[in-house]
């Protein structure tokens, strides 16, 4: 008689056939709903399922018994207002949560909202950076699902043991989670259990034997002096699907064949697993293989993992016919194993990956069984690694072995390096060879007729003949080859593999001098990559590419670390439709180009060449007056660690296409272009660390579409060439220690759509821009560590800033503060660092100037040496602020009023060393009530503070940076 779920799931199934469900096409294991589905179910369920939107203000229906919202970085009080009067809620589900981040909950929802909602029968916290759960499951005795997945907790309250309806309890990648609690027992109806990757469990806990009911275990775990446990899996007769045993190095003889795995049916899915820890020189070898015996699968069984076995031979039930669904097997790191089982019985193998078998030193025949005329008919991938000791492949290849892989279309052999020969002859079905580290094996491709993907690194010898014609023989699409010491293809049989390539790439062959060394070429390959060829000096031989006049495939050229390459072909125009090259790590290489640039190239990324002086040989190219800027379509320029680089060229009209220009770190570049002009399309410039560049250009007149400058660390530059004031369509200006840099010209900035302007570590610098307070588009303002006279404009800042940012302007600080920080309606984010500022005792300052927006989100205050206090009256209005961040202030010793700050998700502070050790404060923000323990630290970082958990000690040590937790909860506020 099926189960109420078999009924269910063939419902769901029923469903998807007709579309009311839809694989989703990001993640094949979800579902989606077509929208116009999703439309009608909404107007079906009405009240019944509400969803929040955002932090709008929103009530539930009194009818309404499932909830749902899109979880935030920071879900705060606000959110969960729409609970307050409603506790029938039966669903409580976040959803949109990313595992790679973990957002922070309210405690409220934990301590306060949770124990009001009696009725719930779903709910989810998974994801949340939870740290610890409050005792309060005892009200909540209604519960079927309970996900804590992917959260940062600890342990699980004894008070969820009293859930005797729940069904699901799922812990996925709870990492930090040290056990299960020890009366899980009395979850008589708990139906599946996931503990997957919650790597810090090291044992099940007694009275699983009490869960008959399971369906679902994920993970078995045996601790050590716990082996018996493994008698408890005799009464879990309804586990189905995947299933994972652990510590089987803790398990005796007598006790695993209790365990009656062949009596569990309904698993399809096994993972024995062994301890890799287990010491070799007091492992028992019989007794391992004694357990292995004992632990013999139900014979539906589909997929077998044995790893960290360290018996000798492997079970004689593993290729046992009898295994008819069996459909992937992987052995692995099995040491002490000398011999592979007859696995070719396994008559429906689709995937078979065998390493680490160390001890294993031949593969005979025995791997296809006596009198199988059909072994391994139905392998698609087979896989051998790290087998370090292994010698000989020895397949017999008759005619009656040579078809023993009919339907093999991957083959993979991975760091074998003992291994000699060559592959078995014919693999009708081939697809895909990978071959790495196997330095004594012969690679033959000779009988792959379907062929299309090769990446080879590391062989003896490469080798490619026989009598295949051409229509039998696929073109490889991509190709990887590298470090082999031999390559024996003939120059038919390359035309006939290699020549429609899509990517080509060769690596570590330290004796190619050039492509025609081993009879290959450029002609049709889009995508060519050159790695570690230390010898290669050219690429083809002029002549060569000459006579083939056009080279139409190439696309894309990747050439790095061939030492020796000092030139590239002279006709680089005999490539028509490159549009991309990137050369790195090429000592050898002094220009790029001797002449003509490929005519379609756009984008070219040069990178840690040491002796390049410029793109172009400029005598050369004065005595070939071919050259002409209009064949050159470069619109991306990158040079990045070339020391030797002079200039980009002598002409400035050579590139004038050019749209983003960015050299970096090339600590003799003096000038962009002798001629000291830029192109006309240039929209992107990016100078970084280039000390002796003076001149970027005369001027920017003709580089009106200029949208971007960017310039950082470059020490002789005084000024920004005339004509800035007319590009239009400059959004940012950015510029960081340039010491010598003096304030703009009297002609100014464009005003017009100017976003972003950031001048720091500018020491000359002694003046904003007359007029700013006009920049109606400027949106972020940093001034940092600059002249520490700059003043104030006297017509103030344009008042639709989001972003300010000061240090060490005491001057601008006071003049703000008169001015008024409250006529910045629009500002978000604050940032002041308080150098000079030594009168300043509180802030913000009192009085009508010192109120800060009530528009800002975020405020950081630092080195202010004499602060004393954060003023109260000043924070007051500032419902929107979410972040707080106070650094080196060594003299504050209070912070605001705990009920100032109701919207704040994250407070840090650091080196505010008067807060005295000991001294705690309670305060309020939209997480719930946050404790903060000052302490002064005894290694000497007095000064920093952390936050312990709840009646804690303080974690790693002490770290300086901890959040601050409510009920254990890593609520997002540091301290």
């Amino acid at each position: 008689m099926p189960q109420i779920k078999d009924l269910g799931n063939q419902y769901f199934q029923d469903l998807v056939s007709r579309s009311f469900f839809q694989i989703s096409s990001k993640d094949e294991s979800r579902f989606v709903m077509h929208d116009l589905i999703n439309d009608l179910a909404k107007v079906v369920a009405g009240d019944i399922c509400s969803k929040l939107e955002g932090d709008m203000q929103q009530k539930f229906s009194n009818r309404t018994r499932h909830s749902s919202y899109i979880a935030g970085e920071y879900d705060t009080v606000k959110k969960f207002e729409a609970f307050d009067q409603e506790n029938s809620i039966r669903t409580f589900l976040p959803i949109g949560l990313s595992h790679y981040w973990r957002p922070c909950l309210t405690n409220v929802v934990l301590v306060d909202l949770l124990p009001k909602l009696g009725y719930l029968r779903v709910l989810s916290l998974s994801g949340y950076a939870i740290t610890e759960l409050p005792d309060v499951f005892e009200n909540l005795k209604h519960l079927r699902y309970l996900n804590f997945s992917h959260t940062a907790i600890k342990c699980l309250p004894d008070s969820l043991c009293t859930l005797y309806h729940l069904e699901t309890l799922l812990l996925k990648n709870c990492s930090r989670l040290q056990r299960l609690p020890s009366k899980i027992g009395n979850l008589v109806n708990l139906h599946y259990l996931d503990i997957r990757d919650a790597k810090s469990i090291e044992r099940m806990p007694f009275g699983i034997d009490k869960l008959t009911n399971l369906q679902r275990l994920s993970d078995f775990i045996i601790g050590e002096g716990d082996g018996q446990h493994i008698r408890e899996l005799k009464y879990l007769s309804n586990l189905k699907g995947d299933f994972r045993i652990f510590g089987l190095e803790n398990v005796k003889c007598e006790d695993a064949g209790e365990a009656k795995l062949n009596e569990k049916q309904g698993i399809d899915q096994l993972v024995l697993q062994w301890s890799p820890y287990f010491k070799k020189d007091t492992r028992n070898k019989e007794v391992d293989e004694w357990v292995l015996d004992s632990l013999r699968p139900p014979k539906k069984l589909e997929q077998l993992v044995i790893d960290n076995y360290g018996g000798a031979k492997f079970s004689t039930w593993i290729a046992d016919s009898s295994f008819k669904n069996m459909l992937s097997l992987e052995l692995r790191n099995c040491t002490n194993c000398e011999s592979l089982p007859s696995i070719g019985r396994l008559l429906l193998l689709k995937d078979l990956s065998i390493s680490g078998l160390y001890q294993v030193q031949k593969i005979g025949a025995e791997l296809f069984g006596e009198n199988q005329s059909n072994s391994f008919a139905s392998l698609e991938s087979l896989c051998f690694d790290n087998m370090l000791n292994w010698e000989e492949w020895d397949l017999c290849q008759d005619d009656e072995q040579a078809s023993k892989f009919p339907s093999l279309s991957k083959l993979s052999i991975k760091r074998c390096p003992q291994l000699r020969g060559t592959l078995p002859i014919i693999l009708q079905s081939l697809q895909k060879l990978e071959i790495y580290d196997c330095g004594r094996l012969i690679v033959s491709i000779s009988s792959f007729a379907l062929l299309s993907e090769l990446r080879v690194e590391g062989c003896e010898e490469l080798v490619d003949e026989g009598s295949l014609s051409v229509q039998k023989v696929t073109s490889l699409k991509h190709v990887s080859l590298s470090n082999i010491s031999k390559f024996n293809i003939s120059a038919e049989r390359k035309m006939l593999r290699f020549a429609n390539s899509e990517k080509f790439d060769i690596s570590c062959w330290r004796e190619l001098g050039s492509l025609s060394q081993i009879g290959l070429g450029l002609e049709r390959h889009p995508f060519i990559t050159f790695r570690n060829c230390p010898q290669l000096v050219s690429l083809e031989k002029e002549e060569e590419i000459l006579q083939l006049d056009k080279i139409p495939g190439v696309k894309s050229l990747f050439i790095r670390d061939c030492e020796r390459l000092n030139r590239l072909p002279k006709v680089l125009n005999a490539f028509p439709f490159i549009t991309r090259m990137v050369l790195e790590k090429c000592p050898g290489l002094v220009c790029f180009a001797e002449s003509n640039f490929p005519p379609a190239l756009k984008k070219l990324e040069i990178r840690d060449c040491k002796n390049l002086q410029y793109l172009v040989d400029e005598k050369e190219n004065n005595n070939n007056k071919s050259m002409s800027s209009n064949t050159c379509l470069l619109e991306h320029l990158v040079i990045s660690d070339c020391p030797s680089l002079i200039w980009v060229s002598s002409r400035g009209d050579i590139c004038n296409q050019l749209q983003l220009l960015h050299i970096e770190n090339c600590s003799k570049l003096s000038s962009l272009f002798l001629k000291a002009k830029l192109s006309v399309m240039l929209k992107q410039l990016v100078i970084w660390t280039c000390p002796m560049l003076e001149c970027i250009a005369q001027d920017f007149l003709e580089t009106t579409g200029l949208e971007s400058i960017d310039i950082c660390d470059a020490k002789n530059i005084k000024s920004l060439p005339r004509g800035l004031d007319k590009l239009s369509h400059l959004q940012e200006i950015r510029l960081c220690g340039c010491p010598k840099l003096v304030p703009f010209q009297e002609s100014g900035l464009p005003t017009t759509n100017l976003r972003v302007l950031s001048i720091q570590n500018c020491e000359n610098f002694r003046a904003l821009p007359k007029c700013i307070n006009n920049f109606t588009s400027l949106r972020k303002l940093t001034v940092w560590e600059c002249s520490a006279d700059i003043s104030f404009p006297e017509e103030g800042f344009p008042t639709n800033l989001t972003s300010l940012e000061i240090s060490r302007a005491p001057k601008i600080y006071t003049s703000l503060v008169e001015w008024g920080f409250n006529k910045l309606t629009s500002l978000q984010e604050l940032d002041i660092s308080g150098k000079g500022c030594s009168d300043v005792v509180s802030f913000p300052e009192e009085g009508i100037g010192g109120m800060l927006p009530p528009s800002l989100r975020s405020i950081c205050i630092r080195n202010f040496e004499n602060l004393e206090y954060i003023c109260s009256n000043g924070l007051q209005h500032l419902t929107s602020l979410r972040k707080l961040y106070i650094y080196d202030c060594p003299k504050l010793a209070s912070l605001p009023e705990k009920d100032m700050l109701l919207s704040l998700e994250k407070l840090y502070i650091s080196k505010c060393s008067s807060l005295e050790e000991g001294c705690t404060f309670y305060f309020h923000s939209a997480l719930g009530t946050m404790k903060l323990v000052a302490d002064k630290r005894p290694n000497g970082t007095t000064g920093e503070v952390y936050v312990p958990p709840l009646g804690d000690k303080p974690l790693n040590g002490g770290h300086p940076e901890r959040a601050i937790p409510a009920y254990g909860h890593n609520n997002g506020a540091m301290w």
